[in-house]
């Protein structure tokens, strides 16, 4: 199976690997010390060696991590290995695979045709994809038997921006659906052969888990909205991307595929296997060394930490990065809002895994900390993040002006809590708290 797929699916010793200091050069913003916005160097620090514990016990290959702050770089550093089996060394300027952190930019994809009066969020999807018009749902009931029944509710682009649509991923689905959708070959793979306008047709002929607007269910949902910026630009959705945001952002290490003159610095991608790692995916024979048949606005976007971080930066800065408006602030505060109210419960995006989810919502494509939550396994209150499969993570933390970003590869994500490591790592070197509540307040 191939694994350019976000959601589808030799222990070695080695040691750190020694970065030299880093410039504005390598990310294209301000560097700072971290005592002038606020952080303990020698916290921030600690981080190759919290999370390099992980690469010498031989479970990891190697990491990126980024930290940002006021918009100036803190920290970034690169550690451990990009290639085991051939030995070499991560690199600041790795790529890797970001699966599902193709996803928000998707949905910055999405509110740039908002802002630009082309659609609207309350707009029904088949107003774009007339084969999501007649939609149904497939009832199970306690005895295992199904029916399927008309939908009473027609799904819009905000459904598939917040997961709310009904769609699923086969993979997350354990039931009857799940397996429809894998006997149909539901799959937004770029190495599948199907383009995004058939993989869309295709999604529309299966029933939909839910009513639509009725419960937060990861899924294909970001993939279909690839397609629709299709249909309302007349363009392929990886080039509205480049055209719209990686251009103009100066991403220039991201797309859908990685190019000859880049393979490089491809990272290899790697499982869990008996307490260490096994190779599943040479970056020497990859599927992203070709264009893919469809982009994959779910989970199909290759890139560096550099590149997301200035993607990472311009959303925290409220759709602007030096001097180049992306999206609008209105569009940003949509994003990085939860949208999920208590009609979904407290947790709604348990449904994914067997994680503490509380007090977790969803915004546009990412997960928004709930009001009111001190602490989540996703940070506080307020926090917009998202990660992908193969184990990359990245935030935004509007009250204390953060970006974070760890990468690797090792598929599944949360095989080991490097996401809790690195944001743990980065809020214990704060020393000067933005958020924190003036006498008064």
């Amino acid at each position: 199976m191939s694994m350019r797929l976000g959601i589808y699916a030799s222990a070695v010793l080695f040691a750190l690997v020694s970065i030299p200091a880093f410039a504005a050069d390598d990310l294209g913003l301000p560097v700072a010390e971290p005592e002038s916005v606020g952080m303990s160097s020698e916290k921030l620090d600690m981080l190759p060696k919290s999370l390099g514990a992980f690469v010498d016990k031989g479970q990891l290959p190697g990491f990126v991590t980024v930290v940002a702050r006021d918009g100036k770089v803190v920290h970034f550093e690169a550690f451990g290995k990009r290639d085991v089996e051939r030995e070499l060394p991560m690199e600041k300027d790795t790529i890797f695979r970001m699966y599902s952190m193709t996803k928000p930019i998707t949905g910055t994809a999405i509110m740039i045709l908002v802002d630009e009066g082309k659609l609207k969020v309350t707009d029904e999807v088949s107003k774009y994809l007339p084969e999501f018009k007649e939609m149904t749902v497939l009832e199970v009931a306690e005895d295992g038997s199904t029916k399927i029944v008309p939908a009473q509710n027609a799904m819009t682009i905000k459904h598939l921006l917040t997961h709310t649509s009904g769609l699923i991923y086969g993979l997350f689905d354990g039931g009857p659906l799940g397996k429809m959708y894998d006997d149909a070959g539901i799959n937004p793979d770029g190495a599948s052969g199907v383009t995004l306008e058939a993989f869309s047709k295709a999604v529309a002929k299966m029933p939909l888990k839910v009513e639509p607007g009725s419960k937060w269910h990861y899924s294909v949902a970001m993939d279909v909205l690839g397609r629709v910026v299709e249909v309302v630009t007349g363009q392929r959705y990886g080039d509205f991307l480049e055209e719209r945001i990686f251009e103009p952002l100066n991403m220039k290490d991201s797309g859908f595929q990685v190019p000859s003159d880049k393979a490089d610095r491809f990272a290899a991608n790697y499982g869990p296997q008996n307490g260490g790692m096994t190779l599943l995916e040479d970056p020497a024979t990859s599927p992203y060394l070709k264009e893919p048949s469809l982009d994959s606005g779910g989970g199909g976007m290759v890139g560096t930490a550099s590149d997301y971080l200035r993607f990472a930066q311009m959303l925290l800065n409220g759709g602007e990065l030096d001097g180049v408006r992306i999206v609008s602030e209105a569009a940003v505060r949509e994003m990085t809002t939860d949208h999920l109210g208590p009609e979904f419960g407290n947790a709604p995006l348990g449904t994914i895994g067997p994680f503490p989810f509380d007090g977790i919502g969803f915004g546009y494509t990412g997960a928004v900390v709930k009001k009111g939550m001190k602490q989540t396994i996703f940070g506080g209150e307020g926090e917009y993040s998202w990660g992908g499969y193969a184990s990359t993570d990245f935030w935004i933390d509007k009250k204390e002006k953060i970006v974070g970003i760890v990468l690797t590869q090792l598929i599944p994500t949360g095989t080991y809590p490097t996401r809790i490591v690195m944001h743990n790592g980065t809020y214990a070197a704060i020393t000067e708290s933005y958020a924190a509540e003036k006498p008064g307040d």
